[in-house]
Parts: structure tokens; C-alpha cells; sequence
């Protein structure tokens, strides 16, 4: 089944299924549930600190395929001899000022300056927590690529990386890392806007990365929606499909999944293994910092899903399940 290119309405991308966003209404009432919170949104012990062994990237993965997961949505994929960074966030806060907003909970486990070779850099939408001036100015400069969804090369271009450098892509579209890998951005559930002004204007993607031995889907942000078993069906099945559990509440049901709708979602792309992603890093909602994870657990063993949970900043190789269980220790 071909997947469908986006659609606009004026000036704004609309998302595959109608949408619900935050009400005026919900307002007060969001604002009463943020001061009454009582949950653990910040872990009362301080994470890590983490910091990944940088001679693992002196030696290829064995079977081709390794993860090392910096945090949030930003991942070192080393997939049949390419490296490719997704959604890399390395500042302190995730916010359109550094002196206020969420906060990350750990340090990142390794230095831009000490990323091994990097292939290209996938963003998927504008959104802070996900396209991070800051870190994209360190790459100014360079000859990596980007691929990025319809709008974002913009806001690329203003932080310093060359046009000639940025590919924008519509779902559906497809471009080539060297003459054996293939990024296809596909259909997600979100929205997008980093600011009152502009919102929707750029659009939001998931991306499916296949080489000459494995395919991985990216999820990055995305409500549960149909497109799921589409891109199952078009793109499927993957190795290791990767996909956000954090960051979920009530006022906003529609753009993030959590961990129940997440593997379902999981279930629709025919993948073998599922990397939860989007949690752990940032207080981006009501939720305790643990939940997502451990309330994943649970929906795994109740839907034989098998998962794949490295240490953050460990480059662990994908053979297979493998649960860390790393937050296990910061538990009170």
C-alpha cells in the first residue's frame, strides 16, 4: 500500500486522522492539575551519571546493528555500516530559553566532540525537545547530511547548517545513505511549532531506515493512529521499531500514545523487537518519570511483545530481547 503524502489546509499540515488539541477550556483546569501534582515528575535521585565507553565505536557492531540510546528521542544508530543521530538534544533544558523549562535528568553520556563519524542526521519535527539550536549549531560547518520533514530545513538553515546539506521530506519520500541504505519519512500523529505563531506550519514524521541486512522504524512523536498497520504492511517487518512511551496525559491523548497505545502501535508495524524512547529524560508531563517503563513491562508480558531497553549511553548491540532495567536502581 503506498503511503500517502500530507495534506494542508492553508498554510498547516493537518495529521492523517482528525486531531484533537488543547481547549482554551482545559486551560485551568491543566494549571490546577500541575500545582496539585503529586507524583515523582523528577526523580528524587539524581540519574547517572552516565558516560558511554567511546572505544566500542572502534569496532563495528558484530551483527551490524547497535543502539546507543543519549536519551529522550536522540539515538546513535550503527546500522550496516552507517551511523545515523536522530533528534539530537544536547542541552540542559528543552525550551526556547535555557533559563527556564523542563530540565534534562542526566547529563548526555557523551560529548558531541566525541561522536564517531556520522552518516546523516535525521530530525523529525520542530519541536524543542527534538531540534535543539544549540546542538544543531555544533554540526555548522560540516558536510553531514540532513534529512528532515517538509518545513524544518528553515529552521536548520537560521541555526548554520548549509541548504545544500538539508533534505526535506514528505511521508512517503525516500532518499539514499551511499548506494545500500534507504530513509523513507512515513506518517506520523502530532503537530508542530516552536513559539504562539507558526503552529502546524512544518510538518511532523516517523522515518523507516533500512539497510542491506536490517530495517528500523523511528517513531519519534505520535499519537496511536490507523497509518500504523500501513506502514506495517508497506515497510514491514522490522527488526527493531522504536517508538515514544513518555510525555502522555489526559488533556493531550491524541498526540502522544503511552505505553499501552505504544504497543499496540508496535504490534501494527510487525516488529520484533520494541525500543521505548520519549521517557526518562525530561518532565514533559503529570505523570511519574517511571511510569512509562514500568507500566510497559507490564503490556508486554500481556502482549508477548519482547523488548529492548539499553543502559542510556551504552552502545548495546540488537541481538535480540534485552531489558537493562537500568532505572530500577533510582526507585525510592
Amino acid at each position: 500500500m503506498p503511503i500517502s503524502p500530507s495534506k494542508k489546509q492553508g498554510r498547516k499540515f493537518l495529521n492523517p486522522i482528525p486531531t484533537g488539541e488543547v481547549k482554551p477550556g482545559d486551560i485551568i483546569p491543566m494549571i490546577k492539575a500541575y500545582a496539585s501534582n503529586k507524583n515523582e515528575v523528577v526523580p528524587k535521585k539524581t540519574l547517572g551519571p552516565f558516560k558511554t565507553d567511546l572505544s566500542s565505536y572502534q569496532t563495528p557492531p558484530k551483527n551490524g546493528l547497535r543502539i546507543t540510546w543519549v536519551g529522550h528521542s536522540s539515538l546513535l544508530i550503527e546500522i550496516d555500516g552507517h551511523t545515523i543521530l536522530t533528534d539530537p538534544v544536547w542541552s540542559q533544558r528543552v525550551s526556547m530559553t535555557q533559563l527556564m523549562g523542563p530540565k534534562r535528568f542526566f547529563n548526555p553520556p557523551i560529548k558531541l566532540s566525541e561522536l564517531p563519524h556520522l552518516d546523516a542526521i535525521i530530525i523529525s519535527h520542530d519541536h524543542y525537545d527534538h531540534l535543539d539550536k544549540a546542538t544543531i549549531e555544533f554540526f555548522k560547518g560540516t558536510t553531514i547530511p540532513f534529512f528532515c520533514s517538509l518545513g524544518v530545513g528553515r529552521h536548520l538553515e537560521r541555526f548554520g547548517i548549509i541548504r545544500n546539506y538539508i533534505t526535506e521530506l514528505d511521508w512517503g519520500d525516500s532518499v539514499m545513505i551511499d548506494h545500500d541504505m534507504v530513509v523513507t519519512a512515513t506518517p506520523s500523529r502530532h503537530f508542530s511549532g516552536r513559539g504562539i505563531f507558526g503552529r502546524n506550519e512544518t510538518l511532523w514524521s516517523s522515518f523507516v531506515i533500512k539497510g542491506s541486512q536490517h530495517n528500523i522504524f523511528f517513531g519519534a512523536d505520535s499519537g496511536y493512529f490507523p497509518g500504523f498497520k500501513d506502514i506495517g504492511e508497506t515497510f514491514g517487518p522490522f527488526d527493531l521499531a522504536i517508538l515514544e512511551i513518555g510525555a502522555y496525559g489526559e488533556y493531550w491523548p491524541d498526540i502522544h500514545m503511552g505505553p499501552d497505545h505504544a504497543s499496540n502501535a508496535f504490534l501494527d508495524l510487525k516488529g520484533k523487537l520494541m525500543m521505548p524512547i520519549h521517557w526518562g529524560t525530561f518532565n514533559l508531563a503529570l505523570h511519574n518519570w517511571f511510569d512509562p517503563i514500568e507500566r510497559l513491562e507490564n503490556y508486554a508480558k500481556q502482549k508477548n511483545i519482547e523488548l529492548f531497553v539499553p543502559e542510556p549511553g551504552k552502545p548495546t548491540e540488537v541481538n535480540g530481547p534485552y531489558n537493562s532495567d537500568w532505572w530500577k536502581g533510582y526507585l525510592s
